[in-house]
């Protein structure tokens, strides 16, 4: 049940910039309908192709489906937001916000780690890699990656959204969890200790499993032939990439939570809190695009065939 005491949020963050709002409406517009056109293009690409019916693709469709909600989970309201004089949001709108925002970034997390497991298997284990990464394994992780990160925020969110508020400022361009616990009159111990395991254990077992897989990787590949170090660098390199920039977003966004930066010019705090979930979803569906050989091709000869 929503808490009725506070109506509304209010979202302190937004700068009048005049008749410019319309020209940021449009490039975020843009910006927008390229993450959707691109990360739908690369789900259709994968799925209607049988050459992509293997693991290392059916990991990245789930990627790009989570690129796809977590930026419907923001776009669309920083668009209304950016049109809007005043800059306010139903307590449901944001509660529901917040689930979908922390989602995503769980989710994100638990995608790139279960996509270092496979690349684990498939260079050091490449005989065995079929017997290992079965069908039914496949489909067991890619649920496992986004149904553990929704029981968890659900638990998140049971925690938040009884919470007695006094009042109603949000200083952020979107909603997020800290930011109406700090306005909380009730005691929010539970809800901290929850916030603080939470994220420890979304970012520490992922990040912990691709830290292992990797120096076995890397162990492999000093000790192993040219072909098999080339093999490493082409499928783990945008994995790494991805995962580096994905990390940098969540560190600023956590540091910004969790510490007062009103020292920081507005702008670059605005900046530094969409990062990870505006270039994330454009960065991807690029990265893997253009390295990953047969997705570069068979979308080549797609485009090649409508020609």
């Amino acid at each position: 049940m929503v808490n009725s005491t506070v109506p509304y949020f209010i979202l302190s963050t937004y700068i009048n910039v005049g008749s410019l709002k319309y020209l940021f409406f449009v490039l975020i517009a843009l910006l927008y309908f390229s993450i959707v056109f691109v990360n739908t293009s690369l789900i259709v690409v994968i799925c209607v192709n049988r050459s992509l019916h293997e693991p290392m693709y059916m990991f990245l469709c789930s990627l790009f489906v989570n690129e796809l909600y977590g930026s419907t989970g923001l776009f669309p309201f920083l668009l209304l937001q950016i049109l809007s004089d005043v800059h306010t949001v139903s307590a449901p709108l944001c509660f529901l916000q917040i689930f979908c925002l922390y989602t995503y970034g769980h989710v994100e997390f638990c995608n790139l780690a279960v996509m270092s497991y496979d690349r684990y298997l498939a260079v050091c284990y490449p005989l065995h890699y079929k017997s290992h990464m079965t069908d039914n394994k496949v489909a067991m992780l890619i649920a496992l990656s986004w149904l553990s990160p929704f029981l968890a925020i659900v638990v998140l969110m049971s925690l938040l959204v009884p919470l007695q508020l006094c009042g109603n400022i949000i200083n952020k361009v979107y909603c997020d969890n800290y930011s109406i616990v700090k306005l909380a009159c009730s005691d929010t111990t539970v809800n901290n200790i929850y916030g603080l395991i939470a994220t420890s254990l979304t970012i520490l077992c992922p990040v912990s499993l691709i830290l292992y897989t990797y120096m076995r990787i890397l162990k492999i590949c000093f000790s192993g032939s040219k072909q098999t170090r080339q093999k490493a660098v082409s499928t783990c390199t945008p994995h790494l990439a991805s995962l580096l920039n994905f990390s940098f977003g969540c560190f600023f966004e956590i540091l910004q939570s969790r510490f007062n930066m009103n020292s920081v010019p507005s702008m670059l705090r605005i900046f530094l809190s969409l990062y990870f979930l505006t270039c994330q979803p454009v960065f991807n569906p690029l990265m893997y695009g253009l390295t990953l050989s047969k997705i570069s091709l068979t979308c080549k000869k797609l485009l090649c065939a409508d020609m």
